[in-house]
């Protein structure tokens, strides 16, 4: 099929649930008719090839397969599959991290290349409630892009996570000052502060 194609397939029950159904949306010995739409698809076939040639080809072309890679893994991330995504931005990224780079201007590009894919596996670690991982790709964002407003917001709602607040606290006063109207931002922060005052408060109290 090629992009934009429209087609049907009927599927006998042998071929798709079985005898048992799927219930209780599909009865038993259902005749199963499947509508595929295609309206994109990445090209997995340069990734797979890619791997053993990756530092004699062309930066564009590692570029290409990383951009790849990325794309997958936000499409598993959208769809909630968050180990899937992962999987491919860890790939994207060691791509990267395993290119033998020679002059500045490629490092450069490498940094750029790699500042979203340390900002989305973040994202996603956080989704998989390991804010220790999020922390750690939130903190190779910001040795890239030390004032980079997602990766000062993702450290911050990693600290939350862990309870450490002081930090939370810190990660979101500097995001809040490049963003200072960002609803996402301010409404954390002031969760996080409520949460300190709370604590402040019981250390007080147990203090006595």
């Amino acid at each position: 099929m090629k992009k934009g194609e429209f087609c049907r397939f009927l599927l006998q029950p042998q071929y798709a649930y079985g005898d048992m159904g799927c219930p209780p949306l599909i009865p038993a010995a259902a005749v199963v008719l499947y509508e595929v739409h295609i309206l994109d698809y990445l090209d997995s076939g340069q990734v797979d090839e890619f791997i053993e040639e990756q530092n004699v080809a062309p930066l564009s072309t590692l570029l290409e397969v990383v951009d790849t890679l990325r794309s997958f893994g936000n499409r598993c991330f959208k769809q909630s599959r968050y180990y899937n995504a992962k999987d491919r931005y860890k790939q994207a990224m060691m791509l990267l991290r395993n290119r033998e780079t020679q002059s500045d201007s490629e490092k450069e590009k490498i940094k750029s290349a790699l500042l979203p894919l340390y900002l989305n596996l973040s994202l996603t670690e956080l989704r998989l409630e390991s804010p220790n991982k999020a922390l750690k790709y939130g903190n190779k964002a910001l040795e890239i892009d030390s004032a980079n407003t997602k990766a000062l917001f993702r450290c911050g709602q990693a600290y939350l996570e862990l309870q450490d607040y002081e930090n939370a606290q810190s990660c979101l006063i500097a995001a809040q000052a490049k963003k200072p109207f960002d609803s996402d931002i301010n409404t954390l922060l002031r969760k996080v502060v409520s949460y300190k005052e709370s604590l402040d408060q019981q250390k007080d109290l147990y203090s006595k």
